[in-house]
């Protein structure tokens, strides 16, 4: 497996470097948005993971992390960053990040979590777990292409990004079942704690743009109020 570390400060790229080569990943560094846009291009086979510093010399890591998600939605993005407000990790999902950890960070939640996103990045699911649903899945006129990370409805196609992915997967996992923020934030997320729940409504919106004919009026996904949301395959017309 091969992961991109974007981080300016050489002493914790240094680092980074020797504990995921411990671990036995392949690593390629790069200190700014830049270079790290450039390696992601050359790179053959693709990264399977990126650890993205957000406080980058001349592109910040959200401008780098919005060109990276224009040219490829499915590698899972990691920031790994001082900067700890919710408005920050609200603007670094809304910009394509799939998890957020503040420095300074304990070393082996960080490893669990990128065992996490690499496990998702090649299918695999968690230990001990079950698997009712396949790797395509069709409901109405959506279907549902895990391998491919993506959604076509009708005519259009989406691309999804790993978190997408993860968030649509639990839902049809799920179908019928009333499901609160905190138990996303829990089950998908694995931190109940990481972010604002509204974040998840800004995830929400963005399935709805893909499965849903008018995302204004869902069919689908619907909302539950006051406690989170609700998924049908099959509403009734």
């Amino acid at each position: 497996m091969k992961i991109l570390v974007v981080e300016d400060e050489a002493s914790i790229a240094k680092g980074l470097r020797i504990n995921f080569e411990l671990e036995g990943y392949d690593v390629d560094l790069a200190e700014d948005g830049y270079r790290a846009l450039e390696l992601h291009g050359e790179s053959e086979p693709p990264f399977d993971l990126i650890v993205l510093d957000l406080m980058l010399p001349e592109m910040s890591g959200y401008e780098t992390c919005r060109r990276l998600r224009e040219v490829d939605r499915r590698v899972p993005i990691l920031a790994l960053t001082a900067r700890t407000l919710a408005e920050d990790k609200a603007q670094a999902f809304d910009c394509g990040v799939d998890q957020y950890i503040t420095k300074p960070f304990a070393l082996p939640e960080l490893l669990a979590r990128v065992r996490r996103l690499l496990d998702v990045r090649t299918h695999e699911l968690n230990e001990g777990s079950t698997r009712p649903i396949g790797s395509r899945e069709q409901f109405g006129n959506v279907r549902v292409d895990f391998e491919r990370f993506e959604v076509t409805r009708g005519d259009e196609q989406f691309s999804l990004t790993t978190r997408e992915m993860e968030l649509l997967r639990y839902f049809l996992e799920h179908e019928d079942v009333v499901l609160s923020r905190s138990r996303l934030q829990t089950d998908v997320w694995q931190d109940s704690a990481e972010w604002p729940g509204r974040s998840i409504d800004n995830f929400v919106m963005r399935l709805r743009k893909m499965i849903e004919a008018d995302s204004a009026s869902p069919r689908h996904l619907i909302s539950i109020r006051g406690t989170g949301y609700r998924f049908i395959r099959n509403p009734e017309s």
